[in-house]
């Protein structure tokens, strides 16, 4: 019996090198964990399980049969983050270089529908070369085998992929269904095709970077929703983000103790809105001064910026929030902010997660550019999130709530809940000056005239009151009272019940 078990241990051993003390020194010497190392940091200490430590590849082609290395270049199994359940999956680089085999596939594969049934998140690392190409087909099968279970997952349990290395080919397709993708920055890159395919099908030379490292992701294409220095630090704002999130949508955030009043008056937002209608100030203070203890995980902080999209609490109950930022372009919808909100907001309602709105934006972008890329039909997307989604809907206006932006701002008329303005709102089809131009065209050679006149309009419409007498808002509160008010109506919402009309799925304007 003893040699059996020192048999196992031996081969256990085997499995945990990977592919080996050369290839692990090499991993560690561009700045980057092995995938068990990974496992290790994201985890509860001593909560990992390991399940299929021994398969290997079963391909005999191009020599294939003589280099067979235990697990096939991925670590899968199950743990906790702070003592609740998550399964994840570390591709291996050290072995084969991470690249997906038949085998390979089917530990992932395993993996995902052991979460699904389970009701548990998913946590995808990525570190590989995309497919084996010594299996040619079986290697396709394996990657489209996954990405059903992707979509089957999707708002059924929270899946994150994470990638600390790069990320090609089909293996791009897997992170891209799931819930969130984060980067690590220098060390990370995510494309379909490399640079060497763009240079011979484009001629254009490109670096892995420039093409798609996390900076262009997490800035331009939206792709991630954040990028971190390392590894360690991507891994501990993993665990962070699993604090806010549900189990499944069958569960519903755990609601987290907190030392932060929940009757807190901010006396400091009383001032928050300047005096000029135009000058900018900044989002995120209210948003820190409003939630729990200043605890706010945001989504894409470095992708249209002009919104603020992430998770909070209140109370201890987690919330989504989307927030205006006047402090880039004043705060107006556009296509990529309209698509990032959009994405979040059905996020929070598909795993019960309530939202709250703060509304300071006049109206959508302008211009050919944004035309011509679709405005109209991203822009839609924004409303129809809103107009779906059932979960409890807090809306605060702080200033300016124009034109249809004003509409798809979780208004009243998407069935906000309860949907709150200071006094410094103001809610109009436009602004004073615009609208005046347009209605008093013909006293347009007349300064002093249309003076006069934007004058009657800002004192007719450059406040919350007009919509209040329509019941469009449900109350004017002071800005120092925002979070005594949005915890109070949360709690009221604790047992809503709304549904949609029975489909098989909507056909939202993508």
């Amino acid at each position: 019996m003893q040699h059996i078990l020192e048999e196992l241990e031996c081969r256990r051993a085997q499995a945990r090198l990977g592919g080996g003390e050369k290839r692990i020194a090499s991993q560690h010497a561009k700045g980057k964990l092995t995938a068990r190392e990974r496992i290790e940091v994201l985890l509860d200490e001593g909560s990992f399980e390991e399940t299929d430590m021994f398969v290997e590849h079963r391909c005999t082609d191009f020599g294939m049969e003589n280099q067979k290395i235990p697990g096939d270049g991925v670590v899968t199994g199950h743990g906790t983050i702070n003592g609740r359940l998550v399964y994840v999956f570390s591709k291996d680089f050290t072995v084969f270089g991470g690249s997906l085999s038949g085998a390979h596939a089917s530990k992932i594969i395993k993996i995902q529908k052991m979460a699904l049934q389970n009701g548990a998140p998913i946590i995808g690392v990525f570190d590989a070369g995309g497919a084996r190409i010594q299996e040619g087909v079986e290697s396709l099968a394996g990657y489209a085998d996954i990405f059903l279970q992707n979509t089957l997952a999707s708002g059924v349990i929270p899946q994150i992929s994470v990638i600390m290395g790069p990320c090609a080919g089909g293996d791009v397709y897997s992170p891209a269904m799931t819930d969130f993708i984060f980067m690590v920055r220098d060390t990370s890159y995510m494309y379909v095709t490399g640079p060497e395919v763009v240079k011979t099908v484009t001629n254009e030379v490109v670096t892995h970077e420039d093409l798609g490292g996390a900076r262009v992701h997490a800035q331009k294409s939206g792709v991630a929703d954040g990028a971190f220095d390392n590894d360690l630090e991507a891994l501990a704002q993993i665990r962070r983000l699993i604090d806010f999130l549900p189990l499944s949508n069958r569960d519903r955030p755990a609601p987290r103790k907190t030392f932060d009043d929940a009757m807190r008056d901010e006396a400091s937002l009383d001032s928050l809105v300047p005096a000029n209608p135009n000058k900018p100030y900044d989002m995120k203070e209210l948003i820190l001064k409003v939630v729990d203890e200043a605890d706010f995980f945001e989504i894409s902080p470095d992708y249209a910026k002009n919104i603020i999209t992430g998770f909070g609490r209140l109370d201890g109950q987690t919330v989504g929030v989307v927030a205006n930022q006047p402090q880039v372009l004043a705060g107006v919808l556009d296509i990529d902010s309209s698509r990032k909100a959009a994405r979040f907001v059905r996020f929070c309602d598909a795993f019960e997660i309530p939202l709250v709105t703060f509304v300071d934006v006049p109206g959508f972008m302008p211009g050919t550019k944004q035309e011509y890329g679709g405005l109209i039909k991203h822009g839609a997307k924004l409303l129809f999130a809103y107009a779906e989604a059932t979960v409890p809907k807090l809306t605060v206006i702080t200033r300016k709530a124009y034109g249809g932006a004003y509409d798809v701002m979780s208004s009243k008329h998407l069935r906000g809940d309860v949907n709150y303005a200071w006094p410094t709102a103001e809610i109009a089809v436009m602004g004073a000056k615009g609208a005046v131009e347009i209605i008093f065209r013909a006293e347009a050679k007349d300064p002093e005239a249309l003076a006069a006149r934007e004058a009657e309009y800002k004192a007719r419409f450059a406040n919350p009151f007009v919509a209040a007498s329509r019941g469009y808002i449900d109350d004017v509160i002071m800005p120092h009272g925002t979070r005594r008010r949005l915890i109070k109506a949360l709690k009221t919402l604790k047992n809503k019940q709304l549904s949609n009309p029975w489909k098989k799925h909507d056909n939202i304007p993508l």
